[in-house]
């Protein structure tokens, strides 16, 4: 381990440094790109330079996000005028670009919806349903299989996070594994470990709120479109792909992880037993459960019942878990268990998107990238498939689906702002499936942090990851094309 570590540690400081090049070279030293303010082209040379440091992880990403605001406030702030009318941007409106991802509603949102995640960890309330559901669907692989994937979709509607969802069942499967009497690298292990992964990334795309990319992409959307997406909107238009997909993924996890044997002998009564273990449900999980049950409410009748948004109503929740007699949490406990860095880089996605937009970066680099083919002109259903190819492809260069969506989405905006009609519900639609095609993190265990957490446990090979990924990113890929041509059409998306 120690003669690997001077090597990886000049590895990334020899991406850190080519980044810091490619950005002065950019932003600075080529000739001006016509069309495009300085403050545009610095942003540009920032944007590859963020992009050079996510995909090589030359530092951590709550890192990343400091270099970025560091550099987007010093850069734009002695930049020229966008007005054109002498003088520079100036430190003080560059700062307010560099930190308006931090007072953006995605971003409390998803930093109030972290407690909750932190609630279900500190009081075992994840475990005690993962255990639940597991206990109902019988000792045969095939149910136990069925239950893996229950929980991980149930999970969704209350983590948001993909990463806090795997390691919350990493455990619990570890442990029936070896009380299966089984070795942990068996081949019931890679099943299950799979499934929780893809489980994972498949109802990222279903929920609004189970991940921070969709508050990142819905953040730029609902600025540049005259609608907001509900909770409740977001779910009728995902989750049936979702749905679809779930029962894709047990028939090629099925068919593409083998197993030895069709029942695990006694595996009910382990399930049960470690259920008993766990003693009467405490008045902490009690409190916990009707807390996030009148939250999940609350999300799914937005702007019908109430005139709550989903920021509020998340703020909402906060105060509950967080009020004396009622909550389950104390500030002690949640600034060990909130991953702030995680927030950090949430709020220096969007302010970079939004730095993209405001100097025209966007605009330009999306002319750019498919001025070639003008795909403008070509029907809406084409441009999608286009769109979409692109995200997923793009995303194997990504450890962060987040950090994919701050880069592609103002860009996939500004593409759209292009077009004849750009106004429309349709423009807003095709950025929307373009952000769902953004969640697709299938293919390889680097493409998300679920995945590196489930491939950390050593019960499959990457091999395992890819065969059963790649066959789900076409699958999933072909859906979409599907569902562009029948269902969001009929409710009105294209």
């Amino acid at each position: 381990m120690d003669k690997k570590s001077p090597k990886s540690k000049k590895t990334k400081w020899t991406a850190l440094v080519f980044a810091i090049i490619v950005m002065v070279t950019i932003g600075f030293l080529l000739p001006p790109f016509h069309g495009l303010p300085v403050a545009g082209q610095r942003a540009l040379g920032i944007l590859a330079f963020a992009v050079l440091i996510w995909v090589t992880e030359a530092v951590t990403y709550p890192v990343s996000a400091a270099f970025i605001i560091a550099l987007l406030t010093v850069l734009l702030g002695l930049s020229p005028s966008l007005s054109g009318g002498g003088g520079l941007i100036g430190s003080k409106t560059a700062l307010e670009w560099a930190l308006s991802g931090f007072s953006s509603a995605a971003t409390a949102l998803i930093a109030g919806a972290l407690f909750l995640s932190a609630a279900m960890q500190e009081t075992g309330l994840d475990k005690r349903v993962a255990l639940i559901v597991l206990s109902k669907v019988g000792s045969t692989v095939k149910g136990i299989l069925v239950g893996v994937i229950l929980v991980g979709i149930f999970l969704a509607f209350f983590i948001p996070s993909p990463t806090a969802r795997v390691g919350a069942m990493i455990p619990i499967i570890l442990g029936m594994v070896t009380a299966f009497g089984l070795p942990k690298n068996s081949r019931l292990s890679a099943l299950l470990l799979l499934a929780t992964a893809h489980t994972a990334t498949i109802w990222s795309i279903g929920i609004k709120t189970a991940t921070p990319q969709n508050m990142v992409g819905l953040n730029f959307i609902e600025k540049a479109f005259p609608y907001s997406v509900s909770w409740l909107q977001w779910f009728l238009a995902a989750a049936p792909w979702s749905l679809v997909m779930t029962i894709l993924l047990y028939l090629v996890l099925l068919f593409l992880v083998p197993q030895e044997t069709k029942v695990i002998a006694s595996g009910k009564d382990v399930v049960k037993k470690q259920l008993q273990e766990l003693g009467r449900m405490p008045f902490a999980q009690i409190r916990l459960f009707f807390i996030a049950f009148f939250a999940l409410v609350l999300w799914a009748t937005e702007g019908s019942l109430h005139p709550f948004d989903s920021t509020t109503i998340v703020i909402i929740l906060v105060s509950l878990l967080l009020a004396p007699g009622i909550g389950v949490l104390s500030w002690s406990n949640v600034e060990k268990l909130i991953p702030w860095g995680t927030i950090i880089l949430f709020a220096a996605g969007i302010s970079l998107g939004t730095v993209l937009l405001k100097t025209n970066g966007a605009a330009w680099l999306a002319k750019i990238a498919f001025q070639t083919t003008d795909i403008r002109s070509l029907p809406i259903l084409v441009i999608v498939a286009i769109l979409a190819a692109f995200a997923i492809l793009l995303h194997l260069g990504f450890a962060s689906a987040t950090s994919l969506a701050a880069t592609l989405i103002p860009v996939a905006i500004a593409f759209v702002e292009g077009m004849k009609d750009p106004g429309t519900i349709h423009g807003m639609g095709i950025v929307l499936i373009t952000q769902f095609a953004i969640g697709f993190g299938f293919i390889l265990p680097v493409n998300a942090p679920q995945n590196m957490l489930a491939y950390g446990t050593g019960t499959f090979e990457t091999k395992d990851f890819i065969k059963t990924g790649l066959l789900l990113t076409i699958l999933g890929y072909g859906l979409l094309i599907v569902f562009s041509f029948t269902y969001w059409k009929w409710v009105n998306i294209l």
